[in-house]
C-alpha cells in the first residue's frame, strides 16, 4: 500500500469512526445519559476527530461537503 492510500484509509476510518460515535452520543443523549462516563469519553473522541478531520479540510485533503462536517 502506498503512502496515499494509506492517507486514504486513514481519513475514511475516522469518518466511519466519528459518524458511529455521533450515533452512540444521539443514542445516550436521547436515554438522558449525557452524564455518564461513555457519554463524556465520546464527546472528548468528538472533538478529536473534528481537529482531525479539520487538518484534512485545511491542507485540501477535503472537501467542506464530505462527511464528517457534522459536529
Amino acid at each position: 500500500m502506498d503512502r496515499l492510500e494509506s492517507f486514504e484509509k486513514m481519513l475514511a476510518d475516522i469518518q466511519k469512526q466519528a459518524d458511529y460515535e455521533n450515533e452512540k452520543l444521539e443514542e445516550l443523549k436521547a436515554a438522558g445519559k449525557e452524564k455518564t462516563a461513555t457519554y463524556r469519553q465520546l464527546l472528548g473522541n468528538r472533538m478529536l476527530y473534528k481537529m482531525m478531520l479539520e487538518k484534512y479540510r485545511e491542507y485540501g485533503l477535503l472537501n467542506h461537503q464530505e462527511k464528517g462536517e457534522r459536529s
